[in-house]
């Protein structure tokens, strides 16, 4: 089976291709940044360096927000025809602060209280109703990039006249005291595969290891891990990070990575996450062609029986009346073995029809 892997050449991305190649007959690394995307009336054309992009049974398709657009496009025109971890609309909406919030209140999924604004007007309403600390996000951003704290309604409007400037949307949300810790699962289909705590350092808010945290070995229990596994289901990603905090109402979901780092969790936790996931692409795979290859079997055989089997067969269709005149299924004739030069006797009353060779 052949597969190519999609993206920006991450480190993460290496070790997910070489963790591939165990596994497929062969595995393409592709860099996402020289991939276009045709648009015509009738179709797409997907062209890598200028070219036509090859076949693949297994596309691994990941990147920052600022290539969703083109992973959209790339996804929606292979997905039909090519295994894919990751659905094309979930790359609109998780690399999009404000749909992967909806999402996840549409499917039910626990998260901090979430206000979506979209005016400065608005915003400051909620500044004077909301408990103090709060998080400022923009839509886009990742590796904790793009969230801001304010500890008072001081802070928050000093922040707000800053963010007035930019003529944006962005999300105001509960602070969740956790001592500077979350939790980050990986998901691969209906599992969480590798889980830590991620501690932020001295002075810093942000959890993430790109941002100085430290992780350390953590096991996810039944719950986090059904909800990180609903979350994912949620945008329409097989594979992704789940970012979650511990509060006191329970566990609540902050963020949906769907190109997450891979050495933080590999280091801490000892796990091969690149061979769980390649193994996983591998399978789904496997199992998609199978799946192709005896439907399409089935169907021959289908068709053979009704021509070779027995000596009469019983096949439910609809008439296709041609004027006045009936029009028999060619399978029909097949079965029947007539020939232009026979001659037969038509038995005809009302809903019923019967023509025999003489």
């Amino acid at each position: 089976m052949k597969a190519a892997l999609m993206s920006l050449g991450s480190e993460s991305s290496k070790w997910t291709v070489e963790a591939m190649r165990k596994y497929f007959d062969t595995v393409d690394d592709i860099d996402i940044r020289n991939m276009e995307v045709n648009l015509s009336s009738d179709k797409s054309d997907i062209l890598y360096n200028g070219e036509a992009l090859e076949k693949y049974d297994c596309i691994y398709a990941k990147g920052s927000f600022r290539y969703a657009q083109t992973l959209r496009a790339i996804t929606g025109a292979f997905y039909s025809t090519t295994y894919m971890p990751i659905k094309a609309g979930a790359f609109t909406v998780g690399h999009d602060k404000l749909l992967t919030h909806l999402f996840l209140q549409q499917n039910k999924i626990p998260m901090p209280t979430t206000y979506l604004t979209s005016s400065p007007s608005a915003a400051k309403k909620i500044l004077e109703q909301v408990n103090y600390p709060i998080i400022f996000k923009f839509p886009s951003g990742t590796g904790g990039k793009g969230v801001m704290y304010a500890e008072s309604f001081a802070a928050a409007s000093s922040l707000m006249d800053a963010l007035e400037t930019l003529r944006q949307s962005f999300i105001i949300q509960e602070y969740i005291e956790t001592g500077g810790e979350d939790i980050r699962v990986i998901v691969v289909g209906n599992k969480v595969v590798a889980s830590m705590k991620r501690k932020a350092v001295v002075g810093e808010k942000r959890a993430n290891i790109h941002a100085g945290g430290e992780g350390k070995v953590f096991l996810a229990d039944a719950r986090i891990q059904k909800i990180a596994v609903e979350a994912a289901k949620a945008i329409g990603a097989e594979i992704c990070a789940v970012d979650i905090l511990e509060s006191v109402k329970g566990p609540v979901v902050i963020e949906v990575n769907l190109s997450p780092g891979l050495q933080g969790i590999t280091k801490t936790t000892g796990i091969d996450v690149a061979d769980k996931i390649a193994k996983y692409l591998y399978e789904k795979t496997k199992e998609l062609k199978e799946s192709g290859t005896k439907k399409g079997a089935g169907e021959i055989m289908k068709e053979i029986n009704l021509e070779k089997s027995a000596k009469e067969q019983h096949i439910i269709v609809n008439l296709d009346l041609r004027g006045e005149r009936i029009l028999l299924p060619k399978l029909v004739t097949n079965i029947s073995k007539f020939a232009e030069k026979d001659e037969v006797v038509i038995k005809a009353s009302k809903g019923k029809l019967n023509i025999e060779k003489v």
